[in-house]
């Protein structure tokens, strides 16, 4: 090669990383900006909200410094209450805007009870917004409440420590679960299990599943009780809990007991308003985080 031809090479060289200089500039990867997503089913009732502001406010204290945004996912508590002028993000929502906001590391955590249809469906938009190319970085999803064994008995002791303290020897406490058709309703049985080992008398029941309030009302007979205390177990008390737990309808667990000869006592406080509990969560988030890259 002549010196000429070399010197022409070196230029168009130099002229060429010029021109890219300013596309390879505009690639330059973004500074890491690491964020929280907290996902829960979401209450249309006032009076329940205060449980999901508790785990928030626990949430900020474990994680100073960190950002922690809100996002509901069930479709029709988001459109009742933007019916009522409040508006909440759904999962995929909320992950766009932080995406857009320049988050570049999010761990969402799921405040559901088991991972049944609603946490199967928030690990979906989880997945899809990891692949996003020109993304975020990483997209983590912390495990709900019972996910594995260890969760089972850490909830159990979270239960036989947080029941109603004026509670007297023979008096039973019923844990209203919502309960589903997917496999995950197999987590419930298993608290049982682990709860009778604790107390016969702290069942656990469902609305949608089993072991449902027949399945209760045959161990109430076996033990003979004469009292019991009603409590959720959802993270929030809110319509299941109000109505069909506590309210006054003649199909509702309250006034079905009540026609047993039992004398009830609805305790009105969702698992996220219970310290004990609030802190399985937040474990499951604290897993999340140190996946974080």
């Amino acid at each position: 090669m002549s010196k000429a031809s070399h010197v022409c090479g070196l230029f168009l060289f130099i002229f060429l990383l010029a021109l890219c200089g300013p596309v390879l500039a505009g690639h330059k990867k973004k500074p890491p900006k690491k964020g929280i997503l907290l996902v829960a089913f979401g209450t249309t009732v006032p009076e329940a909200r205060g449980a999901l502001d508790h785990i928030g406010e626990k949430a900020a204290q474990r994680f100073p410094g960190l950002e922690i945004r809100w996002a509901y996912s069930s479709r029709i508590v988001r459109e009742k209450l933007s019916a009522q002028g409040q508006n909440f993000d759904s999962p995929a929502m909320a992950l766009a805007r932080m995406m857009d906001d320049g988050f570049t590391h999010v761990a969402v955590q799921s405040l559901h009870t088991i991972p049944g249809e609603e946490f199967h469906g928030l690990q979906q938009t989880v997945q899809a917004f990891s692949g996003l190319p020109k993304g975020m970085d990483s997209v983590v999803l912390g495990l709900p409440l019972l996910a594995e064994p260890d969760d089972v008995e850490a909830c159990a002791a979270a239960i036989m420590a947080s029941l109603p303290a004026e509670r007297k020897a023979g008096e039973a406490v019923i844990l209203l679960g919502h309960g589903t058709h997917h496999p995950a309703n197999i987590y419930y049985s298993g608290l049982q299990y682990s709860l009778n080992r604790h107390d016969p008398l702290v069942l656990i029941g469902t609305v949608a599943g089993t072991p449902s309030l027949d399945d209760v009302r045959q161990t109430l007979k076996s033990h003979t009780v004469s009292k019991v205390y009603l409590q959720p177990f959802m993270a929030v008390a809110g319509d299941h809990a109000v109505n069909d737990m506590a309210g006054d309808e003649d199909d509702s667990w309250k006034s079905v007991l009540t026609a047993d000869g039992l004398t009830c006592v609805p305790v009105l406080r969702g698992t996220a308003q219970i310290n004990a509990f609030v802190d399985l969560w937040l474990d499951h988030l604290q897993t999340a985080l140190e996946r974080l890259p």
